[in-house]
């Protein structure tokens, strides 16, 4: 079982909350839920930030190993094991890699990350949304953001900041790997 899921059993069992429950206060279907507790892989970016909110819990809850009171200095490029997640919808891998730049920060409100973003080939891409706001700044590459009904290509050096309640896929625009600094924001 993957570190993520543990976390989020834990949280459940500690405020006696049931799959049933979980899933009705997140928005989610229990079989989305069970999908979840039972897979080896971390569930979607707006699947946490749905279940976060329903266990009033922030995400970071269930990304973080320690928790620094001061500043959080990150020197290499890829700070930490990456965090790949997964659709809700599906048990395929997410096209993205998510490298947190603030995992041992504790009483954020922000989650900045450092971004891979693999070609995503001919694999179906499904739109997600969830609370709060993102912030994606491309740093290599180049990336294409669908949002809402339209379409954006965002090269290095260009940023895009947008409401994440409005469905979004952020894919690579080409057949190259791209690398983004993203931060996102989910309200209490």
């Amino acid at each position: 079982m993957n570190p993520v899921t543990e976390k989020i059993k834990a949280v459940c069992a500690g405020k006696n909350i049931t799959a049933e429950d979980l899933a009705s206060n997140a928005g989610l279907t229990v079989a989305q839920i069970e999908l979840i507790f039972n897979s080896e892989k971390i569930p979607s970016l707006s699947s946490l930030i749905k279940i976060s909110r329903a266990l009033g819990v922030r995400l970071g809850t269930f990304l973080d190993d320690n928790e620094a009171l001061g500043p959080v200095v990150n020197r290499s490029p890829k700070p930490s094991t990456p965090v790949t997640f997964t659709s809700h919808l599906t048990r395929d891998n997410s096209h993205i890699d998510f490298f947190s730049l603030a995992a041992s920060k504790s009483g954020r409100h922000m989650e900045p990350f450092f971004i891979e973003i693999k070609p995503s080939g001919s694999s179906p891409m499904s739109t997600s949304s969830h609370e709060g706001e993102e912030f994606l700044y491309v740093l290599q590459g180049a990336i294409t953001v669908q949002y809402g009904m339209d379409r954006y290509v965002l090269n290095s050096g260009e940023s895009i900041y947008y409401d994440s309640v409005v469905e979004h896929l952020v894919t690579s625009a080409n057949d190259e790997p791209a690398q983004v600094l993203a931060v996102v924001y989910t309200p209490n």
